[in-house]
């Protein structure tokens, strides 16, 4: 029997193309979020409106969104981290913004060239601006669980990042391990501490695979009562910014948990996993997710 409900954020088309060394078509991103919707996904971080000569894989962004399906209750997200980011994406019409704010210096200075702090205060301009244009803007805390290069991050900072955020009227918070390097207790311990700042923000979480605890991390969210995850077709994914990244939590190794876990979803986990094994053709690629391979259980018949 169906106990609970989890809203899945589609991350592939964003996170899951960034870190790949084969750069997809406007054509193709277009079909990937296509795909993610025909098989039920509602909420989708489509493009990324930051610089292509330093991320490449993101070009094209308003070109995708000029293209993709304006489905009723389809919401398509936006990464932005500047001002001029928030009004490409507004001009763009994305559903919703968000916003990336490193727990950590050394991180933020390497992958958005300012401090933590000064990335706060991008934050607060950008949510004041999206505001006024009736836009809803979240943030997600990246390197929250631990940084490349600072090592462990201190869970009080992201409660203080959180709060900050919350403050400035983000409509949800995304807790992230980038590197995947969180274990359960983990996040057990920041969904608590966010959760005890976020005020009305809804908290969503968003896990990497690196040292395979990443849907160990996801159900403990969910036991946890967090409602909403991050996670990405075929598996694909990974920051540009950090050494040794590999890949997001897969959608269709998601979904078999969670399914199998009586949790609803509303997307359908073969449409997704072929998705995956389409995406990596296109990547040249075999995808990290284990579902395409092995298949649901119990089979169709």
């Amino acid at each position: 029997m169906d106990t609970a409900q989890v809203e899945i954020v589609e991350v592939g088309p964003r996170d899951g193309l960034q870190n790949e060394t084969a750069v997809l078509s406007v054509a193709e991103k277009v079909e990937l979020i296509d795909r993610a919707v025909a098989a039920g996904v509602r909420r989708i971080e489509a493009v990324s409106f930051v610089n292509p000569r330093r991320v490449p894989q993101m070009a094209g962004a308003e070109e995708v969104m000029a293209s993709v399906r304006r489905d009723a209750g389809v919401s398509y997200i936006g990464l932005v981290l500047n001002r001029r980011g928030l009004d490409r994406a507004l001009a763009a019409e994305v559903d919703e913004v968000n916003v990336a704010i490193p727990a950590t210096d050394v991180f933020c200075r390497r992958n958005q060239g300012c401090t933590a702090e000064e990335m706060l205060a991008a934050y607060d301009d950008i949510a004041k601006a999206a505001h006024a244009a009736g836009m809803p803007v979240s943030a997600t805390i990246s390197t929250a669980f631990g940084c490349p290069f600072e090592g462990e991050t201190p869970p009080q900072r992201v409660a203080d990042i959180a709060r900050r955020a919350a403050d400035s009227g983000a409509v949800e918070i995304a807790i992230a391990d980038t590197i995947g390097v969180g274990v359960p207790g983990q996040v057990a311990d920041l969904v608590e501490r966010v959760r005890a700042v976020a005020g009305g923000a809804g908290l969503r979480c968003h896990f990497h695979n690196t040292r395979n605890t990443g849907y160990a991390n996801a159900l403990t969210a969910h036991e946890h009562g967090v409602t909403v995850l991050d996670s990405s077709i075929g598996g694909f994914g990974g920051c540009p910014f950090a050494p040794a990244a590999t890949g997001n939590i897969a959608t269709e190794d998601l979904l078999y948990m969670l399914h199998r876990s009586g949790v609803r979803t509303g997307v359908d986990m073969r449409g997704i996993a072929a998705a995956g094994t389409w995406l990596g053709s296109r990547l040249d690629k075999e995808p990290p997710a284990l579902l395409g391979r092995a298949g649901g259980f119990p089979a169709p018949e």
